[in-house]
């Protein structure tokens, strides 16, 4: 029988990580790893810490709760913070967490990363499966490239959310996404 991967899944929030992790598990050890110092506020930040950890906790799924560090993301935007959503200020920040990720992916044994992030119809999958690409060669760790909004995946988030009564929040959690340009 062959040896199942360890894989390292970055998720912004419990309802994408849902249908995600209904699949991943399929193939893959899973392990979320829940990093994001986008989020505006630290209240945010702990309302979705602990639906991520409700959740990996009704599928039985080990989940890494990183502490929320805002400074980390505010600095790697500094002078993009006014970008239209979607564009640089966005790439900074998926890159930012798909780089901690990796990191930690290769420093803890896992064989295999990827994120949650691709999910969102608002996020571009392409996009982030070039830079998890790129930095997989930096942490010398493999990515996993997905679409997960593929096959109903954004549907399933919803529906996952009210199954497991999950808090939805409308906007990515980045203070910057809730201008109005």
């Amino acid at each position: 029988m062959e040896k199942r991967k360890k894989l390292l899944l970055h998720s912004c929030c419990a309802p994408c990580s849902s249908g995600v992790l209904e699949e991943l598990v399929k193939s893959f050890d899973v392990t979320v790893f829940f990093y994001n110092p986008n989020l505006n506020t630290k209240e945010e930040y702990n309302l979705r810490a602990s639906h991520q950890q409700k959740l990996c906790d009704i599928l039985n799924v080990p989940c890494i709760i990183e502490n929320y560090s805002p400074s980390e993301f505010l600095n790697n935007i500094k002078g993009y913070e006014l970008d239209k959503e979607g564009g640089k200020r966005c790439s900074l920040c998926f890159e930012l967490r798909l780089n901690k990720t990796a990191k930690f992916a290769n420093e803890n044994g896992y064989d295999i990363f990827t994120t949650t992030l691709s999910v969102s119809p608002y996020k571009n999958a392409e996009l982030l499966n070039e830079l998890g690409k790129k930095i997989s060669l930096k942490h010398n760790v493999e990515y996993l490239e997905a679409n997960f909004k593929k096959n109903n995946g954004y549907l399933l988030s919803i529906n996952n959310s009210k199954k497991y009564n999950l808090y939805r929040q409308k906007f990515c959690g980045c203070e910057f996404s809730l201008l109005k340009k």
